[in-house]
């Protein structure tokens, strides 16, 4: 992951893990994280252990990663198309056909985005 997303590592976050009060105590990590790396928001489908009442005083938001990735899809179209590609290009061994992609995205828990990628399925 760092060769591909230079300066994504965060680190010096331990300090705040113990400060913070979440559901699950084995996700203060997450928070404590995203705090330092200064995020807008944890992706994640576990959004039930991420109360926003813990996250909101530090400007950081909760999304389920259907939901993110439909931000991205309407945001930035072409540019989040092309990674969707690329990324269907490296299932090489066999090749698939992009409508196995989208069918993998909606098992995955992804049935937002597979709907909308069905409409552009000419594009990936």
């Amino acid at each position: 992951m760092n060769a591909s997303v230079p300066d994504c590592l965060v680190t010096n976050y331990e300090k705040l893990v113990y400060s913070i009060e979440l559901p699950d105590p084995d996700d203060r990590h997450v928070v404590a994280a995203a705090i330092v790396g200064h995020a807008d928001a944890i992706v994640t489908f576990n959004t039930k252990d991420f109360p926003m009442a813990v996250l909101q005083p530090y400007g950081i938001e909760v999304q389920h990663p259907d939901e993110f990735l439909m931000n991205q899809l309407q945001l930035q179209k072409i540019p989040a198309l092309s990674v969707i590609k690329k990324m269907r290009a490296r299932w090489t061994n066999p090749a698939r056909p992009a409508l196995e992609l989208i069918t993998a995205f909606e098992k995955r828990g992804l049935p937002m985005t597979a709907d909308l990628l069905l409409e552009a399925v000419t594009l990936i």
